[in-house]
């Protein structure tokens, strides 16, 4: 096994529990602009991604809509306010073993940050909900407006990387539930990816992206670093 130094997990599928209300949310504002779109379609084309981005995706591959950006950002306003919303009253929670991953990874000296599609406003009130912090569950925390591009980007490893003093990045592992999680590892020349089974998309759908490994949850990966 690879000598990793910082693991970066995401969090709603990885490691936020959250019965995919985010998506379940930018499907809800889709219908709301009067198209007929699946949650499964929602999940195939915007899993992963910043959630403007999962929208305008989303829309440009399963309607045919003509106004596709102006009706992304009409959906999008109406998306903040609702999964806010939804959130204040969800009860968030890990995935069972996810805090005894993290504490045994810094036992063996790797660093631990969560990165999203989600804005750091959301992403904050979800760590407050979990308990956590930084400095003690989880080393940081990096959002998608926080950086100049989003997944499949490497810029949130990237800045991960830099919080947590790391250089190389073949010391980095970082797991996720899309297949562009997997793509973001790639661009940013990580020594593992991991596709996790928790959240938005099947193993057929990760293993396109070619990750390293395709587990059941994240805390599988005790077993193959410690």
């Amino acid at each position: 096994m690879k000598s990793i130094k910082l693991a970066v997990f995401d969090m709603a599928g990885t490691s936020v529990d959250e019965d995919n209300v985010v998506y379940k949310t930018v499907h809800q504002v889709i219908l709301d602009l009067g198209y007929k779109v699946t949650l499964e379609e929602v999940l195939k084309h915007g899993a992963g991604k910043e959630k403007l981005q999962a929208i305008t995706d989303t829309l440009a591959a399963c309607t045919d809509s003509t106004e596709i950006e102006e009706e992304a950002k009409h959906a999008f306003a109406n998306f903040k306010p609702s999964l806010i919303e939804a959130y204040e009253t969800l009860n968030v929670k890990t995935f069972e073993g996810v805090e005894e991953l993290f504490e045994a990874l810094h036992k063996a000296g790797i660093k631990v940050v969560l990165n999203t599609g989600y804005d750091q406003r959301i992403a904050e009130m979800l760590v407050k909900k979990l308990g956590w912090e930084v400095g003690k569950q989880i080393d940081g925390l990096v959002t998608s407006d926080q950086v100049e591009r989003g997944r499949p980007h490497p810029d949130m490893i990237l800045k991960a990387m830099e919080l947590t003093q790391i250089e190389d990045p073949k010391l980095v592992l970082k797991a996720g539930d899309s297949a562009i999680d997997i793509e973001e590892a790639k661009a940013a020349g990580c020594g593992l990816s991991v596709g996790v089974l928790s959240g938005a998309q099947t193993r057929d759908q990760l293993a396109l992206a070619k990750p390293d490994y395709i587990l059941e949850t994240i805390t599988e990966l005790r077993a193959l670093l410690i």
